[in-house]
């Protein structure tokens, strides 16, 4: 008599919802890299923009203040329209 045996099952790693409404993502759907990997229309590294579907809102959070601070940093370098 042959047995069928199965693969030993991993627990799935937990996944957050992409969305959530304490932390709503940055992302503007113009998903563009720069030279240091970072998203011209959100402004989250790309290891951010990997880590959001997994990070918790504390981290989700952290991401957010990142990316606003590389955001304001740009608008910093650009000319005005005075």
């Amino acid at each position: 008599m042959v047995t069928a045996t199965s693969a030993p099952v991993r627990a799935p790693k937990p996944l957050f919802s992409n969305v959530s409404p304490a932390v709503p993502s940055p992302c503007i759907s113009t998903c563009r890299l720069d030279e240091q990997k970072v998203c011209l229309g959100c402004f989250r590294h790309v290891e951010d923009i990997r880590e959001w579907r997994s990070a918790d809102d504390d981290r989700r959070r952290q991401i957010r203040a990142n990316a606003d601070a590389r955001r304001a940093a740009a608008d910093l370098d650009q000319p005005g329209d005075a």
